[in-house]
Formats: C-alpha cells, structure tokens, sequence
C-alpha cells in the first residue's frame, strides 16, 4: 500500500508540473528598465517556483491596450501594469476582477496585507507594486557650478538655457506650471478645478511653450537628454536613475515638485489564463519580491513590510535609500496623484490642453 501510495502522490506531482508547464501568463507592462526590474524580481523567480511561463510585453501605457482588448472582446493580456486612475476608471466600466485583500499574502510577521500595504495601494480591482515618482532632471555638463534646484527653475529658460522635455499630457505638465508659479503642493487640484487655476497653469507653460520638446514614451526624455536635445526635462524617476547609476550619465535629479503616483497590478475580465494571473499577481506583490524589485530601479515598494529589506542596488555599491521617491527629504514639495480628480476631469482637461497645444 505504501508503495501505491508513493507512486500515486508521485504521479499527482508529474501532473501538477506537467499542467503548470503547459500555462502561461501575459504581462502587459511599460518597457525599459522598469520592465527588466519586474522580470528579474517577479518573473524569473515565478517561473521557477510555479513552472509557469511569463511572457512580458511592452506599451507605452498599459491601460490603452487593456481598454482596446476590452471593448474589441479580444483579451491577449492576463495582467496589466497600471496607474491609479485608470485602474479606478476601469475597475468602475467594470472591465476588471474584483480582488480580495484577505486572499493576497500576509507580510512575513503575518500582518494582513490589507495592514501592510501603504495607504491607497489596495484598490477593488488593483493591487498596488510601486510607488514612483515624475521629477525633474538636468544635464550636469550644461550648467557649471551654479546649476537648476527648483521647478520654478525648469521655466527659467534666460537663467539657465536650452529645450525642455515635457509629456504630452495635461495630467503630468499642469500640476508642475502651478508648482513653478508659487501653487503649494496640497492646494494643486484645488487650484486647477477652477477655470481661473487651469488659465494660471496655461497662461505658465506659455512661457516655455516655445522651448519643449514633447514627449509621450517612459524611454524618450531620457534619450532627449543623452542626445542633448533637452537640456532639462521631466522624467520617471526610476528610468532616470537607470541612466544615471547603471550607465553613468552625467544627469541629476530635482525633487522639488515630483508627481507621486502607483503603479498596480490589474487583471482583466475575460482574461485567456485567470487562475495563472492570479497567481502571479499574489506573488509579484509579496514582501519579498516588492523588496527585491528595488535591487534593480529606484521605485518605493507598496508594502510596508517590504521597505526593511531594501537594501542595494544590483551593482553591490549603490545605497537604493537616497534614490527613492518615498525619502521624507523627496516628500516636502510633492504633489500626489488625485484619481477622483482626474477620472472626473481628464476627457476635459485632455481636451484643454490638445486645444492649447494646437494653438500658435
């Protein structure tokens, strides 16, 4: 009987693999070198542990090919990586799985994740795995010893000279004019929920408008300032630190201003493989792998649990601490993402600016 037994539980395990190896999970996500962080800390290890296959695939926004899939009834994509507004919007078109906090995995200590995770990264279709940030960036070689700290500066094109990288769009670009124009932080969606505040905002990038080079992929400002192109532009934080440690650029950042926003998990509706999905989306936001993500770009785990076993950067020398957007220092002049703001404002706002854009 043991033997039967033996063999029995040998073969249910045979199956088991042979059943995971069979699976696959597509990730939609957004490139460069947040891609290659997601790959080395969630999906190589996953792969290990479940024998199930990661395929990983780039957009420039993730959310544009998860609503397409949607509306067309023709999803790919098993999980997408995406931002906190668009994860409420869509969650509320009802395009994504529900997600229970009691069913992703506690912190080591057992707390709860609806406990350890940071304060708005558990929303009802999303789970939450960075917190980053949109900052400034400069080109050290342009400025000598007396080079830009502020946002106001980055609109100071007589003091310190050259193009400037902005994103097309109203929601990274209106916040960073009413910075620059003296707005404090906790008063930004305030002031833009006001036809005089967006006015101001404009009325702002009209003095640079002349000067920018518009960008609209995660890769392009970093490339803008390696070219010379720009010689200051906004930038993700965590793509900007790539350029900066693993390919010893001669760039710096500014934290005055920086957009803080999530980055979250979310599974589709409809998704050809939901069971895998769920699997790795449980996995990839665990503890530890949020921590080991840190090992490869400069974005702040979405747990707290995590934040202990951050430690440095993949080269073995780099301390990741003082490159994270979530440094208290980085936090004093930050604005923070609004979704309620931008689900119920965005087609306008968008709108707005396209018109601003298009005018001479």
């Amino acid at each position: 009987m043991k033997r039967i037994l033996v063999l029995s539980t040998a073969l249910c395990g045979l199956a088991f693999a042979a059943q995971a190896q069979n699976k696959e999970v597509n990730v939609v996500s957004w490139g460069g070198a947040y891609e290659k962080s997601q790959v080395e800390a969630y999906n190589i290890p996953f792969a290990e542990k479940t024998g199930i296959k990661v395929n990983m695939i780039a957009a420039d926004n993730p959310a544009t090919p998860l609503k397409a899939q949607v509306e067309a009834k023709n999803i790919t994509g098993d999980v997408f990586d995406i931002e906190l507004s668009d994860a409420i919007r869509l969650c509320d078109e009802g395009a994504l799985v529900e997600i229970n906090a009691d069913d992703l995995p506690p912190a080591p200590d057992g707390t709860p994740a609806k406990d350890d995770f940071v304060p708005g990264a558990l929303q009802d279709c999303a789970v939450a795995n960075i917190v980053w940030g949109t900052v400034i960036s400069f080109d050290t070689t342009k400025f000598g010893d007396n080079p830009p700290k502020t946002a106001a500066d980055f609109f100071d094109t007589a003091k310190f000279p050259g193009k400037r990288g902005l994103p097309k769009n109203p929601k990274r670009t209106l916040y960073l004019a009413l910075i620059a124009d003296g707005v404090a932080p906790d008063k930004i969606y305030e002031t833009l929920a006001t036809p005089e505040g967006v006015e101001r905002a404009f009325k702002k990038l009209d003095t640079i408008k002349k000067d920018v080079v518009w960008w609209e992929a995660g890769a392009q400002p970093v490339q803008l300032l390696a070219d010379g192109e720009v010689t200051m532009t906004t930038v993700y934080n965590g793509r900007i630190f790539d350029a900066m440690v693993a390919e010893k650029k001669p760039f710096e950042i500014i934290w005055d201003g920086q957009y803080m926003d999530f980055d979250l998990f979310a599974i589709p509706k409809g998704s050809p493989n939901p069971e895998a999905a769920m699997e790795y989306l449980k996995f990839a936001t665990s503890t530890e792998q949020l921590a080991n993500q840190a090992k490869w770009i400069s974005y702040g785990p979405a747990r707290k649990s995590s934040d202990a076993l951050v430690g440095k950067y993949q080269d073995g020398v780099t301390e990741m601490g003082p490159h994270m957007p979530t440094k208290a220092e980085h936090l004093t002049t930050a604005v923070y993402d609004d979704p309620e703001f931008w689900a119920d404002r965005a087609a306008e706002m968008t709108e707005q600016f396209n018109a601003w854009l298009a005018a001479s």
